[in-house]
């Protein structure tokens, strides 16, 4: 019972750890919040509408948004991308500058067609900074020649590793740039919103995006990484489905054990019986001396767990440097130590889920004992 109380906890804390780390990732770089609308928005709805957005004391920063889906080719090599127009003067991408892992943000300028890749899209397509890429975008060109796909060739002038999804999806452009490519003019396609409080995205949209800007489509990062969360969240019920049955093996011994003593107490049983005892007074006996048992183990695995959990990166770092290897190369896994993270719900579950199954386990072998009856327990005693 302790072991599958300990690993229980200490499994759904790193995982919780990994969730808070890829979170944290994303969120240093996709909006947190966009809103858009068939004819977009000009320049001067956006300076209106900037201040009355900002006003939000938990708003940081408010910048046009321009994106598309579209195909980036190299020789052989294809990749889909989201196309994200920026300026490297907006103060939202300044969390990307730090995740630069070669060339230069600020290379792109309006006219130059520059693109930043993802690491991912990078090494998919086997291209580095300096090297041309060719944009096919998801709209075509009627000539009267026929109809042709409108393609660009762009320049990688940086890439970017974040760490986590946006790496092999996302490609950034110049917004003017981008403008050019989807023919939008002067227009934007809507807004994109950075809260301080990112995980309160889908309050505030709720809260204040619908008064200030009623009847618009909005989006936070919760609907449009939902699939990626969701896949996580499934990943860890799925793991602890698959852990409690250490717990269930724990409450099988319980069983077996609480059996073997009602077998070994036959006489004493008769004899508490003969005495006056009930019969519920003898199940209540047996069902106590079986979560005395399962509390114990529980206890011990909670603060085993609970240790091992909030000291498993110092753990693993002690085990690499004994070891003289790396279980987690930050070169291939992006981090340093191994995340954990504990979440009072999840021990809460946890506990209470053991305590459940221990108590379920002392059941049959109490009634077992309570059905003793003393003339039969003591016929052959002698």
């Amino acid at each position: 019972m302790a072991l599958g109380v300990m690993a229980l906890i200490l499994v759904l804390s790193v995982m919780n750890g990994f969730d808070r780390e890829i979170k944290n990732r994303l969120l240093r770089v996709v909006p947190h919040i966009t809103v858009a609308r068939a004819q977009g928005f000009d320049g001067d709805e956006i300076a209106t509408l900037r201040p009355q957005i900002m006003a939000d004391s938990n708003v940081r920063a408010v910048v046009p948004m321009v994106q598309s889906f579209a195909m980036l080719s190299h020789e052989a090599e294809q990749s889909g991308v989201m196309l994200q127009g920026v300026d490297p003067q907006w103060e939202t991408l300044g969390p990307l500058r730090e995740h630069m892992i070669s060339g230069f943000l600020e290379q792109l300028q309006p006219g130059t067609f520059g693109v930043v890749l993802g690491s991912q899209v990078a090494r998919r397509l086997n291209v580095f900074v300096g090297d041309r890429v060719q944009i096919t975008m998801p709209e075509v060109t009627v000539t009267p020649v026929g109809i042709f796909p409108r393609v660009k060739a762009l320049r990688v002038t940086g890439i970017f590793e974040v760490g986590a999804q946006v790496d092999s999806s996302v490609a950034f452009v110049h917004q003017q740039d981008v403008r050019n490519l989807l023919r939008l003019g002067n227009n934007f396609q809507g807004l994109q919103i950075q809260l301080h409080n990112a995980y309160a995205a889908d309050h505030w949209v709720a809260d204040v995006g619908e008064t200030v800007l009623p009847g618009l489509v909005w989006r936070s990062w919760t609907g449009s990484m939902g699939t990626l969360f969701q896949a996580m969240r499934m990943e860890k019920v799925v793991v602890s489905l698959l852990l409690s049955v250490i717990i269930a093996v724990a409450a099988f011994n319980i069983v077996a054990s609480l059996v073997l003593m009602v077998a070994d107490k036959r006489r004493d049983i008769a004899v508490v019986r003969t005495m006056g005892a009930t019969s519920s007074l003898v199940m209540r006996i047996f069902v106590v001396q079986g979560m005395a048992v399962g509390t114990m183990g529980i206890a011990i695995g909670t603060a085993l767990g609970c240790l091992l959990a909030y000291f498993i990166g110092d753990v693993v770092g002690l085990i690499e440097r004994v070891a003289g290897i790396y279980l987690f190369d930050p070169s291939v896994y992006l981090i340093s130590a191994l995340p954990s993270r504990i979440l009072l719900a999840d021990v809460a579950l946890v506990v209470g889920s053991a305590f459940m199954i221990s108590f379920l386990a002392t059941l049959y072998p109490a009634w077992r004992a309570g059905q003793v009856l003393p003339a039969e327990a003591l016929r052959y005693d002698h």
